[in-house]
């Protein structure tokens, strides 16, 4: 501790009277890694020539091995773990040498510490964190300098699901003047809004740590969605006290404010400037933020803009599947908008902070955000999990949290925990509740506050007093629970903060004005949580889409209920999927199908001699038509309880085809089938003409298993081998199958039901990118992408 008070001493006694605005780089590339508790690390001489070089984003981890033996078991997805350490040399001119000089990491998994040309400068044990270390003290100028960070997952089992490994997301170098804003300190909300103008309220806390007591106020200048200026205002002068943060505060206003609504994502910007009573410019700062109006009700649930809307949401790992906890932002837009086309309209962050970016494209989709700050407080999940760190850390890493996230339109309530175990004792979980509350209510009081209530009716949460404490009460599945604890005291507003994929976790929901909504578990299938299940399960295969993003039966279903486009979808339900016999530790557990719930999107059956198949067929239309090659199988109406329409068909090959029809028989929808052949080819399917060598760009490529008519062969499982020439470079080989342990790099996957997924990135900014993918008697495929800047 006495170390650590000398640094902060330290950096204080280091300030000037340097006036400068803040500027901030990218520092993401020029980094080496190495794997082990190498001595020295942290010097200035510490890499040697073994040292790898890389960029970041870099999650060491998702390289693999998988390991059915290894120390993060089948809930950090059985890859590795341990200590690795990144070195990033680096110069900064003469002319900055007075300026303050901060390191920002987004996230460093974990317990990650910090040195600057071999001085100590911080250390944060929560790997969902984003900090920010001052480095002025330790600076050379017109010099090498050497920032080293050590990364330690090495006390397992830590996680219920894979968290990577390293320094995992963006980091950035932050230079500013003496007279600079404090942390995450600009805080905007637009508390009064009207058809015709919304107020807009702007806070900046502003540090002055230079030698003399100065004046100032705020200028702020605001652009719209349009990119059009959109209103200036200015704040009151007030005295900036020598070493303390202040807030400085200006208010104005918009007229004909374009809302931030759900699909919406129209977001302003506000340029703040800090302005001296003699005319300079102090400090400067930029923030994007949307005009909205928000609010949950006792009676009726969540409310946007004026408009009742029922919260369709579902929660996420933060995981990208092949590319693990370093997700390139196009991964995460892919997977976002693939959820908005089932009728997704909320998401909930599980269990814990994801990154700044997964925010703004929130903000930009018009995604309603529920953000999720701890999946355990002081009783153990995992043996070495946070609560090792929670009664130390948790203040810290809840205030960060919420300055960092408050001023995205897309968050709209905050979770402080998720199914927490300490609620058994309720003096401790209660007290814990209103720190936490006091931090998140103070930092941000325009939004409410919910947690994951976990059996409440066991822990008693209901009749304690706990539940009451929080803004809205959340309770994780047993909606009928909740219905009644609203029943039972109407003062309360409830969200279902986790829930199951039925129509029994639906209709309470959805039947029940109280109900804010739900979030299902889960949204996609995510690496890790495998440990009941067994291996060789690396992945959790709960997921409305796989790790592909490939939709399931189970994901039509539930855009049958919940898209607001025509939905029509046929499957054909059978007994058996997997043969459970050989996964014994599954036995007793819910643990969700690969392929789905017993329902498969083909028509094409192992038995192909004559037989009844129990076709299903999901819709949100009124009436639907089936036919089978050609011939009317008859037409049925929409079930009043959104179950699936069923027939039964005798088989026979060729094509069955659904017709769904709107209450005024007009033809809305319509999906086939047909039967699938010998496998003949692959079939390459290019999501992208052009990328650019750009960590977060990347082409994705669908390959097939087809037959010579081109239908996919449901049942292919070739091995699939990949070749990327010219100006780009294999990313990922992914199939979606939790079974399949191959690391991802690997230009060699078998096929998952006739499916694989390529990912590409471009490694110049023009020529071509040629990916051709061959399999064992297959006819190959090749498309072409262009490289671009």
């Amino acid at each position: 501790m006495r170390t650590v008070y000398a640094a902060i001493t330290a950096a204080f006694l280091f300030a000037s009277s340097v006036s400068a605005q803040t500027t901030t780089q990218n520092f993401d590339s020029g980094w080496v890694f190495a794997k082990g508790d190498i001595e020295g690390a942290e010097t200035i001489a510490g890499a040697g020539s073994s040292w790898e070089k890389v960029s970041l984003p870099h999650d060491w981890a998702i390289a693999g091995p998988f390991d059915q033996y290894a120390p993060s078991t089948g809930s950090g997805g059985w890859l590795p773990t341990g200590v690795v350490w990144y070195r990033k040399p680096f110069t900064l001119p003469e002319v900055d040498k007075g300026k303050r000089v901060f390191v920002e990491f987004d996230g460093i998994m974990e317990r990650g510490g910090v040195w600057i040309n071999g001085h100590h400068v911080g250390h944060r044990p929560n790997g969902y964190s984003s900090v920010r270390y001052e480095i002025t003290p330790h600076l050379k100028y017109d010099q090498d300098n050497v920032i080293a960070v050590r990364a330690d997952t090495s006390a397992q089992p830590a996680s219920r699901w894979y968290a990577g490994g390293g320094i995992y997301r963006h980091v950035k170098l932050i230079t500013s003047g003496d007279i600079h804003v404090d942390g995450w300190g600009t805080y905007v909300t637009t508390p009064q809004i009207t058809a015709n103008s919304a107020t807009v309220k702007v806070e900046n806390a502003i540090i002055n740590r230079s030698k003399s007591e100065r004046t100032a106020h705020l200028e702020i200048s605001l652009t719209g969605p349009d990119g059009k200026p959109a209103g200036t205002f200015k704040g009151a002068p007030q005295t900036l006290l020598v070493g303390r943060s202040l807030k400085l505060n200006a208010e104005g206003a918009i007229i004909n404010p374009k809302l931030w609504d759900i699909g919406q994502g129209h977001l302003y910007r506000a340029d703040i400037k800090v302005i001296s009573d003699d005319g300079d410019v102090l400090e400067t700062d930029s923030q994007s933020f949307g005009v909205r109006q928000t609010e949950f009700r006792t009676d009726t649930g969540f409310w946007i803009n004026g408009k009742n809307v029922k919260l369709k949401g579902t929660a996420i790992h933060a995981d990208g599947g092949a590319f693990g906890m370093a997700v390139p932002l196009s991964f995460y837009e892919r997977r976002l908008r693939g959820l908005q086309a089932l009728g997704v309209n909320a998401i909930r962050t599980a269990h814990h902070p994801f990154s700044p970016e997964f925010l703004d494209l929130c903000d930009r989709l018009g995604i309603v955000v529920m953000n999720e700050a701890f999946d355990m407080w002081t009783v153990a999940k995992s043996p070495n999990d946070y609560h090792l760190f929670f009664t130390d850390w948790s203040s810290l890493d809840a205030r960060d949290f919420v300055k960092r996230d408050r001023n995205h339109p897309s968050v709209v309530i905050w979770s402080i925990g998720n199914e927490i175990h300490d609620t058994p004792y309720p003096v401790v979980a209660k007290s814990i509740v209103a720190r936490l509350k006091t931090i998140f209510n103070t930092e941000d009081p325009s939004r409410p506050v919910t947690m994951a209530l976990f059996r409440p009716n066991t822990t008693k949460d209901y009749e304690n007093g706990l539940a009451d404490m929080l803004d809205v009460v959340g309770q994780n599945y047993r909606e009928n629970e909740l219905a009644k604890a609203h029943a039972d005291k109407p003062t309360r507003k409830i969200i279902g903060t986790e829930n199951g994929k039925n129509r029994s976790n639906w209709l309470p929901v959805r039947d029940n004005p109280a109900y804010a909504g739900m979030f299902l578990w889960t949204g996609a299938d995510y690496l890790g949580e495998a440990d009941r299940a067994g291996w060789p399960f690396i992945s959790n295969p709960s997921g409305l889409v796989d790790r592909t993003d490939v939709v399931k039966p189970i994901g039509w279903e539930r855009a049958s209920w919940w898209a607001e486009t025509p939905v029509v979808k046929i499957g054909r339900r059978v007994t058996e999927v997997i043969d459970t016999s050989e996964l014994p530790t599954m036995v007793g557990v819910a643990m969700p199908q690969p392929k789905g719930p017993g329902v498969l999107n083909d028509w094409t059956p192992t038995d192909l001699k004559p037989h009844t198949e129990k076709v299903e067929i999901v819709t949100n239309a009124a009436e639907v038509e089936l036919f089978l090659n050609g011939k009317s199988l008859g037409k049925k109406p929409r079930n009043a309880d959104d179950s699936a329409i069923k027939y039964d068909v005798a088989y026979a090959a060729g094509t069955i085809r659904v017709v769904a029809f709107d209450s005024a028989g007009k033809k809305v929808a319509e999906d086939e089938l047909k039967t699938a052949e010998a496998p003949a080819a692959v079939r390459l399917i290019a999501e992208q003409t052009a990328i650019a060598p750009t960590f977060d760009d990347v082409g994705y490529i669908r390959a097939e298993v087809v037959d010579a008519r081109g239908v996919r062969v449901p049942n292919a499982s070739h091995k699939l081998t990949v070749s990327v020439e010219g100006a780009g470079t294999l990313a990922a080989f992914d199939n979606g199958d939790p079974t399949n342990s191959t690391v991802f790099q690997s230009p060699a996957r078998k096929a998952w039901n006739g499916r694989a997924l390529v990912m590409v990135r471009a490694t110049e900014t023009t020529g071509k990118i040629k990916v051709t993918v061959s399999g064992d008697g297959l006819k190959p495929a090749t498309v072409t992408l262009n490289a671009r800047k």
